[in-house]
């Protein structure tokens, strides 16, 4: 089970783990309502290195990137239940719209993202390659994501 932790705790554990070695993964996201996607996603981005770090958005985040009807679980009951998957080590919860400010001061190895990105169309990948970090895509599963549960339930109404 992962840690909640804020940035600078992450920033020290980071720390100990590349001086000894370690290979630091991040990813990040909404995370608003877990799937089957999601866990896969996750468990296939852990295998990329020795530790996974998922920088979470902030509710405030969220409703800039989503609307104002998002996030549907707040930022801590987010934060638990993807800490809580094995193949998550920590998670911190980050406000701006992009994670290039955290991930500037992680310095991750490796950031993973969702085949539905590429290079060109992901804002922090420039910020992974300025420090020698590469970036991953991991294909999604097909039908599954977080706006299609949600169409699915607002139909049943």
């Amino acid at each position: 089970m992962g840690e909640i932790l804020k940035l600078q705790d992450v920033l020290e554990v980071v720390s100990a783990l590349k001086a000894e070695g370690k290979t630091i993964v991040t990813t990040n996201g909404c995370f608003d309502i877990l799937h089957a996607g999601h866990v896969r996603y996750l468990k296939n981005a852990k295998a990329l290195g020795d530790a996974l770090i998922v920088c979470l958005n902030s509710d405030a985040s969220v409703k800039r990137l989503k609307g104002q009807d998002r996030p549907l679980n707040c930022e801590a009951d987010r934060a638990e239940v993807i800490s809580s998957l094995a193949s998550v080590d920590y998670v911190v919860i980050f406000g701006e719209d992009t994670p290039s400010g955290v991930l500037e001061r992680i310095k991750p190895d490796i950031h993973v993202k969702g085949g539905d990105y590429s290079e060109e169309t992901l804002p922090e990948a420039s910020v992974i390659k300025a420090h020698g970090g590469s970036v991953k895509f991991i294909p999604l599963v097909e039908g599954r994501s977080t706006t299609n549960i949600i169409n699915k339930i607002s139909k049943s109404d």
